[in-house]
């Protein structure tokens, strides 16, 4: 069992696991910023897509139909957006680590799966990127 502040409320699409652990997610959310290590990527903003799954219990909102009851994946696409568009990070697994980060502290996420895509960085390969896992997934009672 797991506690979830309550800043921000949370909405979503989402997929249960077999546990009885909600999933709300955000895919291929787009932003453009600096990233990279060659001097070119240091002065021209490339796309960056985010796919988020962040593990909530969505029992109440579902029972109450309100907003006030689960996690606003809006606010949390907008939070990412301002965050990583004014970002300058060398590399994705910084990014990605910091976008855990901001989810699981600012929004009360106990687990969250972050991957980064960078698309177009290798010749050949339609994109790379990194997938991180951050915090203990929980198990609903």
């Amino acid at each position: 069992p797991w506690v979830k502040k309550k800043r921000f409320g949370i909405v979503a699409a989402h997929a249960t696991l077999g546990t009885g652990m909600d999933i709300i997610f955000l895919q291929d959310l787009r932003i453009d910023t600096i990233i990279g290590i060659y001097d070119w990527e240091r002065s021209t903003r490339q796309t960056v897509s985010l796919d988020l799954e962040m593990a909530t219990d969505i029992r109440k909102a579902a029972s109450s139909d309100s907003i006030e009851d689960t996690l606003n994946y809006k606010a949390v696409a907008k939070r990412l957006q301002q965050f990583v568009g004014e970002s300058g990070f060398q590399l994705v697994e910084t990014l990605a680590e910091k976008i855990a980060g901001i989810v699981r502290e600012e929004f009360g996420v106990a687990w969250v799966r972050v991957r980064v895509n960078k698309p177009g960085a290798i010749r050949g390969a339609r994109d790379v990127g990194v997938i991180i896992e951050r915090g203990t997934r929980p198990v609903a009672g």
